[in-house]
């Protein structure tokens, strides 16, 4: 049995590769959930969607996000009467009293929908429209995630991090903003000062995550910040993390992040912006699968590889270094 935990686009990469050593039926992975937002009333939640869609094959690859040959009509339109009506194009983060009225699942990362910052596909709406109307059924977020893998046909067991509110919010010289607006409206621009994970202290983890955490786990070269970070910032997960066996893939290759704004995060949270920032942000990591052409030195075992990964066989590459890297620790 093994637990990867996922956020972004690096785990799922690895998680292409995952069989050649994991058996899917003995596979889980826990979900990064503080990337969530609001956007017209409808909860988006783009790492568990990642991991749904490309589960169930339809996953676009050229951008690790939404569904292949996807329309985009409604986006389109959504544009088009904004433009006519002189409507700001945003993004427009709703009042600080809005944030927390209502549906507890989307507190504080809602925007308006008028003239919607982030593109989102046809089909893939239909899925965030099915799964905000699951929570207004009365649902948890687990439920609403379990419901909507099975019908994507998915062979792991998926699981958000909690089923409690926690959103990623980076605070910048030019003021707060939610992880989406930072990186998907401003492409990472804005200089970081620090970075809050809101609503992680009053979190749970969702059924099943620390059950899940016994087991041997994964973090995949996701950005240790806002894609495993607000994991780690809900009570119970790091703790979990210590008593059991971790082997962490670096998110650098050759000292350059594989994708997102990871290096300016990691010196925002006091990390080094390379490899060696690694065993800051994971502490309790018992190996680490690093770039064959990396030579920092770290205080635990150490499995090095081309961890670049642009494919299955990569991603099998990858993964069959961290087959020996948890062998080597076990």
């Amino acid at each position: 049995m093994v637990t990867f935990l996922s956020g972004g686009t690096g785990t799922p990469k690895l998680l292409d590769g995952a069989a050649i050593s994991f058996s899917p039926d003995e596979t889980t992975v826990i979900a990064n959930t503080g990337d969530d937002v609001e956007l017209g009333g409808l909860l988006i939640s783009p790492d568990v969607d990642t991991l749904i869609f490309q589960g169930g094959g339809v996953l676009d690859r050229d951008d690790w996000w939404g569904i292949k040959g996807d329309t985009t009509r409604t986006h389109s339109a959504l544009k088009d009467i904004g433009d006519a009506m002189g409507l700001d194009e945003g993004p427009n983060f709703l009042p600080d009293e809005k944030q927390t009225e209502g549906r507890d699942i989307a507190a504080w990362r809602r925007f308006s929908g008028a003239v919607e910052f982030m593109e989102i596909g046809d089909r893939d709406r239909a899925v965030h429209i099915t799964r905000t109307s699951l929570l207004d059924q009365g649902h948890t977020l687990s439920e609403a995630t379990d419901k909507i893998a099975k019908g994507f046909g998915l062979t792991i067991d998926l699981l958000p991090m909690s089923d409690d509110p926690v959103s990623s919010l980076i605070h910048t010289d030019e003021g707060l903003m939610h992880f989406q607006e930072f990186w998907v409206a401003r492409g990472g621009e804005p200089e970081v000062e620090s970075v809050e994970f809101r609503g992680s202290s009053n979190a749970e983890p969702a059924p099943g995550v620390l059950d899940a955490l016994d087991d041997d786990v994964v973090i995949g070269p996701s950005n240790p910040v806002t894609s495993i970070g607000p994991m780690l910032a809900v009570p119970g997960i790091a703790d979990a993390l210590w008593n059991t066996t971790v082997v962490a893939v670096s998110p650098f290759v050759e000292g350059e992040a594989f994708s997102g704004p990871v290096a300016q995060l990691m010196e925002a949270v006091g990390a080094e912006p390379n490899s060696a920032g690694l065993e800051t942000a994971y502490p309790f990591a018992d190996a680490l699968v690093v770039d064959e052409d990396d030579d920092t030195e770290f205080d635990v075992p150490v499995v090095r590889t081309d961890i670049s990964i642009d494919g299955s066989e990569d991603a099998a590459r990858v993964t069959k270094a961290v087959e020996t890297a948890l062998e080597e620790v076990r």
